[in-house]
């Protein structure tokens, strides 16, 4: 998995404010997420340059649903904030079907997202050799960041970590701080 940087706890008003958004259709609520992606990913990007922003991918089913790949909008809407100083690639496509993820353990998802994305060709060109950084709305075991990763490393690409609006705590670890954390 690489290094994540999250800006807050996923627990309360804003795992509310996230589902919302991303289960209610609730695209009024992404103002108040987007302040703090946008801080995730000023923090993991640590002044790198020509650094590509690549938010994790919706399946096909979710964007049918939504209307929207939510995280993909949340990103552009991040950088927006920033004063767009990265490039938006939507690098990763859905390689085949997953089971939903809720309930899942840690193994569980790790399996059921095995080769779960790939990067199509017309992108390959895009990402290779370039340092990209992971977008996505929430962490909870790191598995979907883990998949992302290694499909972007097959096609070339440098991850160089990921930002995310909110992480799980996980459990026994009482230690990891509210606000920006890696």
């Amino acid at each position: 998995m690489p290094p994540v940087v999250a800006a807050a706890r996923y627990t309360g008003a804003l795992r509310a404010a996230i589902v919302a958004v991303k289960d209610g259709g609730r695209a009024d609520a992404r103002p108040l997420l987007t302040p703090l992606l946008a801080q995730a990913i000023l923090v993991a990007a640590a002044r790198r340059e020509d650094l590509a922003l690549v938010p994790m991918p919706s399946s096909r089913a979710a964007v049918r649903r939504r209307g929207e790949a939510s995280v993909t909008v949340l990103c552009r809407q991040a950088d927006a904030a920033l004063g767009h100083p990265h490039e938006v690639v939507e690098a990763l496509s859905p390689a085949r079907r997953v089971a939903d993820q809720a309930g899942l353990g840690s193994a569980e998802r790790r399996a059921n997202l095995v080769g779960a994305y790939a990067v199509p060709p017309r992108w390959r060109d895009t990402v290779a050799g370039r340092d990209v950084l992971l977008v996505d709305d929430v962490v909870t075991t790191g598995a979907t960041l883990t998949e992302g990763a290694r499909a972007l490393r097959a096609a070339g690409a440098h991850v160089v970590g990921a930002a995310v609006v909110a992480a799980t705590q996980r459990r026994g670890r009482a230690d990891v701080p509210s606000g920006l954390t890696r």
